[in-house]
Parts: structure tokens; sequence; C-alpha cells
């Protein structure tokens, strides 16, 4: 697990390098800033997945199996996301 954070990591701040020589309008994409920063709003990410697991229940009443599946994958993918940040923030 802390190989592939730091494997993320590393390739944020790297994108965060390319960023850095591009124009300023360019500079804030993808919730990396030109110094290379993570921007993790823990409260935005909570919220999405509260939203997706209640997406998935709605989808699962419905009889949308797969429906379903695909957003409780992505709320488990924007819990990684929180986890890592919060490992970064930790490790700093």
């Amino acid at each position: 697990m802390r190989r592939t954070t730091t494997l993320a990591i590393t390739a944020a701040l790297a994108g965060g390098l390319l960023f850095a020589a591009a124009p300023a309008q360019a500079a804030t994409t993808a919730g990396v800033r030109a110094s290379g920063v993570i921007i993790c709003d823990y409260a935005k990410m909570h919220q999405e997945v509260a939203d997706l697991k209640s997406k998935a229940a709605k989808l699962d009443r419905l009889g949308e199996r797969e429906a379903a599946k695909r957003a409780r994958a992505q709320a488990d993918a924007i819990q990684r996301k929180i986890k890592n940040c919060q490992n970064a923030e930790n490790n700093l």
C-alpha cells in the first residue's frame, strides 16, 4: 500500500512540474496546483461518497444491479483517494 501511495504522489508531483511550465490558466487542473500540491477537499469528497452510496441503494431497489455496482465502485475509489490524501498528510 505504501508503495502505491508513493507512486501516486510521485506521479502527481511530476504532473505538477509539467503544469508549472504551462500557461497560468492551465496550471490549476485535476486538483494539482503549479506548485505540485495535491488538493484534498475532504468535505466534498465525503459528500460525493454519501451521494454515490445513496444512488447505489436506490438503483438496487429499482433492480439496476450493474449500475449500483458501478456507483459503489466510484464511491470506493473516492474513499481510496481520501485515505491516500490522509496518508500523504501524515507522512509529511
